[in-house]
């Protein structure tokens, strides 16, 4: 199996996991990977639902991309793609180049959660 080296880390934590971790990386002066976390489960799938994970897997690998670009690889229109997109830069998980393209900055996503009873 290939090993992936940049791989974001997306998942569900509290504010003192993400402490602990912010705290991990300044005692050790290493990086603890990239990391993108949600309050709970519901926030994670609602900001992460199925035709934004469509834009994330038609980024994946494919260099910085215009807007209509990312709309014409999923026969979607630009209005609504534009809606996503800006969900998804504001989690975190896409980033806008100088030139004003989008570009998913990871080789791969691991999601990372736990479900259990209320």
């Amino acid at each position: 199996m290939q090993k992936i080296n940049n791989v974001v880390v997306v998942g569900v934590a509290t504010r003192a996991e993400i402490n602990a971790r912010f705290l991990r990386a300044l005692e050790t002066g290493k990086s603890q990977g990239a990391y993108r976390s949600f309050a709970s489960s519901d926030e994670l799938w609602q900001t992460l639902s199925p035709k934004r994970w469509a834009i994330l897997q038609a980024m994946t690998g494919a260099g910085a991309l215009a807007l209509r670009e990312v709309a014409r690889r999923l026969a979607r229109d630009v209005k609504g793609v534009h809606t996503d997109v800006h969900t998804l830069l504001n989690a975190g998980l896409l980033d806008k180049t100088a030139e004003g393209k989008l570009i998913f900055p990871f080789d791969a996503i691991h999601v990372d959660f736990m479900l259990k009873a209320a």
